[in-house]
């Protein structure tokens, strides 16, 4: 693959710092966890539109943006000659390009829409995955390349049908990554300032699904979800603490694309194919089993819950997600029994329908794949919507309707989201959201 750098005018700023409490600096918020933790927010839409700050040109691409310090981070796919992937910043406040960094990436991947990984901001450094494996780590500042990595020719990685999508993990002084390279190279950690190779671990294909970092038995423990297994390592040297079989029988393409999610020492996956399953984590020792594993007969014939693009959320004893068709359901987590199911958040029966969940408190943000934005709450009694608004125009086709299925950054009080055109930010503070 090519990947010759191309540098586009860049307009150098003087950044603050880029670890605050606001900020929205990787895939699903400061602790990869899907929450929000600001105040002063508006608690209900007075008008059908929410006000608009700013608006910015982007191309088209998958990967959510994030917030850092002054910056937003988005990629995008431009095909106005060579084909290349790039990388922007544009200031959180204004909307104004402060930089963009271009290489050249021809795509061989099913929607080749554009990239798919969130840009993952850490110490001031911007680590961008694309679609074919091009790696960089960029100086957040300037877009200045500091390092790059071609992850498909380093490691012969197993070409997945919709591309690399797990977004990168930065660990202490490692930056982590799903990758499915050959021999043992599933998962393979760098040192985040050199790009050097520190360990890699297990053979297996990879997916779409973000590892991330929980506690269990008093340490830090690396979580991956790859093609075939749920898997619990040492962050700082790959070591394997326990891993659990997943895909027993594959019935479709595998398509394990949402993050793990973890409460009160339980971890639920879902995929939209092969069901959810339930782990339960030993609270004393570095051991995992699992506590139940269900699916439906067929696609459109799901049991428990059967998730495609957007990640649940789980607390309280219970997961809220959304199925293959939309479909938003409560379930109990030690049984994967069905408590409720509600079919007002997306159209209705649609192929892939989702919406991406943010708890903040009590109130869950729900951004939908028409554009739109719903404070609700969400409890075993059901879901509460308390306030609808519009966000963004949907531009991706998908299944006889437009979709927009980037998951959203929250931060400085604002929502900043994308489609295949533009990126936009939205006044979610108190008394300002119309």
């Amino acid at each position: 693959m090519s990947c010759r750098a191309i540098i586009l005018p860049t307009i150098l700023a003087v950044f603050p710092s880029l670890a605050r409490a606001d900020d929205w600096p990787q895939w699903r918020g400061p602790r990869r966890d899907g929450v929000w933790r600001e105040t002063g927010l508006v608690e209900k839409f007075t008008g059908r539109q929410i006000r608009i700050l700013w608006r910015a040109p982007v191309g088209p691409g998958y990967s959510g943006p994030t917030v850092a310090g002054r910056g937003v981070y988005v990629t995008d796919r431009h095909d106005d000659g060579p084909t290349t992937e790039r990388v922007h910043c544009f200031d959180a406040k204004t909307g104004k390009n402060l930089w963009t960094r271009a290489y050249r990436c021809r795509y061989r991947v099913s929607y080749p829409l554009g990239p798919r990984a969130s840009v993952t901001v850490n110490d001031s450094r911007a680590y961008v995955l694309g679609t074919m494996g091009h790696f960089h780590c960029l100086d957040a500042r300037s877009g200045e390349v500091l390092w790059k990595k071609n992850l498909a020719a380093a490691y012969r990685t197993r070409r997945i049908l919709w591309g690399m999508a797990a977004a990168p993990l930065v660990y202490r002084e490692l930056v982590i990554l799903n990758i499915g390279g050959a021999g043992k190279a599933c998962i393979v950690a760098l040192d985040r300032k050199t790009g050097k190779d520190v360990w890699k671990a297990f053979d297996d294909a990879a997916s779409y699904s973000a590892p991330v970092i929980i506690t269990q038995a008093g340490r830090d423990v690396l979580v991956c979800w790859t093609k075939n297994w749920l898997t619990g390592l040492a962050p700082d040297t790959g070591k394997i603490h326990w891993q659990v079989r997943f895909n027993l029988v594959p019935r479709g393409w595998p398509m394990n694309t949402t993050t793990p999610i973890v409460d009160r020492n339980r971890i639920f996956v879902s995929a939209c194919y092969d069901g959810a399953m339930v782990v339960k984590l030993d609270p004393n020792e570095l051991k995992a089993q699992t506590l139940w594993q269900r699916r439906g007969v067929a696609y459109g014939k799901t049991d428990s819950l059967h998730c495609v693009n957007s990640t649940p959320v789980m607390f309280g004893g219970h997961v809220y997600g959304f199925d293959s068709r939309g479909q938003m359901r409560c379930l109990k987590v030690d049984t994967g029994d069905r408590v409720w199911e509600d079919l007002t958040v997306t159209p209705k029966g649609h192929k892939w329908g989702n919406a991406h969940i943010v708890q903040n408190g009590r109130t869950t943000w729900l951004f939908n794949e028409q554009g739109e934005v719903i404070i609700a709450r969400l409890s075993p009694g059901g879901l509460k919507q308390i306030s609808r608004a519009k966000l963004i125009e949907p531009t991706h086709k998908m299944s006889r309707r437009k979709v927009c299925w980037a998951h959203p950054a929250f931060a400085n009080r604002c929502i900043y989201a994308r489609n295949d055109r533009e990126l936009v930010c939205g006044d979610l503070s108190a008394g300002g959201a119309n």
